[in-house]
């Protein structure tokens, strides 16, 4: 084990513990050191010491501020920062899903709200926004993913606000650094 701190911010004292509670009280026995240190990381909503570490890590290597959501998977975040360029311009197009609906919120994001467009002007905005090639792919995600709206006759399209996820936000503020 590490002897460097690694800060635990729990969102709810209350919350975290009842669930470390619940889970002492299924143990015959006390709990060992590594045992102890998973207890509290699922009390903390982490699925073991692992993963909480994980988080940690690449949090620090991605100069996330606290305090540290839980529910941000850093590494996938990490991960997806090399799918865009310099200029923030989608380079590649993901081939897992969950990371392709990160790379969609990005593109959601930079679209005007509240403002009509034309299947041409998106297109062309679309365009810039890639490097890969298809506009029509991101286009058409952005509508089948409830991101975007368009008319039945496809001539005008808007944005449809939504609550990023909590991965989506971090990936957004790291690609806007």
């Amino acid at each position: 084990m590490s002897k460097s701190p690694l800060p635990f911010p729990v969102d709810d004292i209350s919350v975290f513990a009842k669930s470390l509670r619940r889970q002492l009280d299924g143990l015959e026995r006390a709990p060992s050191h590594v045992e102890m240190l998973n207890l509290l990381a699922k009390a903390g909503g982490y699925r073991n010491f692992q993963h909480f570490r994980a988080q940690q890590d690449a949090r620090t290597n991605l100069d996330v501020p606290r305090p540290l959501p839980a529910d941000v998977d850093y590494r996938r975040v990490k991960r997806l920062v090399r799918f865009f360029d310099a200029q923030g311009r989608l380079t590649r197009w993901p081939k897992k899903f969950t990371m392709r609906m990160l790379c969609l919120w990005v593109m959601w994001s930079r679209i005007a709200a509240k403002v009509p467009l034309s299947e041409r002007e998106i297109s062309d905005w679309l365009d810039e926004q890639h490097l890969f090639g298809d506009y029509a792919l991101l286009r058409r995600e952005l509508v089948d993913r409830g991101l975007v709206t368009r008319t039945a006759d496809g001539r005008e399209y808007r944005r449809i606000e939504r609550q990023p996820s909590a991965e989506a936000i971090e990936l957004l503020k790291h690609l806007r650094q």
